[in-house]
């Protein structure tokens, strides 16, 4: 059973999607990543989007924790339901609206999304069948959407090869907790622009 970990909204227990039509993020995996995404600094007022966002935990953690926006982005019936329970859950303690849910397949959100609409951390947790190529797409459609600075973390199987990210688009980091693996990217710096938000030797552990 999933719950949010902190922030305003912190212990509440979250609705699962019923059956295996998603592949939930353990709270471990969760907690982890929320970690070092805090010590990124890129939560607090962020607009975030959540694709195949399943029950919408990843994003719902995040407006808990301080997000300005919440995008949550899923075409199945019954996780989309599932996603605006959770929604609601978190809405209802913050006063106001923070997370929306869009019932709406990935590719045709993004390619919808006004050209001056930018997110600032965006969560990828494709399911398994989705192959390489298919996310790289996804990937080049989300890439001008992304703020400046803007983080982008893709969750998947320890054993998929690393996502093939577009130009104007590279991984500044990457880890692996058991059978899950995290990559982190974002919009290409140029020389002498700056340091990505989390540069770092990459490694997994």
């Amino acid at each position: 059973m999933s719950r949010i970990i902190a922030g305003a909204a912190g212990g509440t227990t979250l609705v699962s999607v019923p059956g295996s039509l998603t592949r939930p993020t353990t709270d471990r995996v969760k907690e982890a990543l929320f970690s070092r995404l805090d010590a990124f600094e890129v939560i607090a007022d962020a607009r975030v989007l959540d694709l195949y966002a399943g029950s919408g935990s990843l994003g719902v953690e995040s407006a808990s924790r301080g997000a300005k926006t919440v995008d949550l982005v899923e075409f199945d019936g019954k996780a989309s339901e599932v996603c605006q329970r959770n929604a609601d859950l978190v809405n209802t303690v913050a006063g106001r609206k923070v997370v929306t849910v869009h019932r709406s397949k990935v590719e045709s959100f993004l390619e919808r999304a006004q050209d001056g609409v930018r997110w600032d951390l965006v969560f990828l947790d494709p399911p398994y069948p989705l192959d390489e190529p298919a996310l790289a797409g996804v990937l080049a459609k989300l890439l001008p959407h992304l703020a400046e600075g803007a983080v982008a973390v893709v969750e998947r199987s320890s054993r998929s090869p690393e996502p093939g990210w577009p130009d104007g688009m590279e991984r500044f980091a990457e880890r692996k907790y058991g059978e899950t693996k995290l990559w982190f990217a974002e919009p290409s710096v140029e020389e002498g622009a700056g340091d990505a938000p989390g540069a770092e030797t990459n490694s997994s552990g």
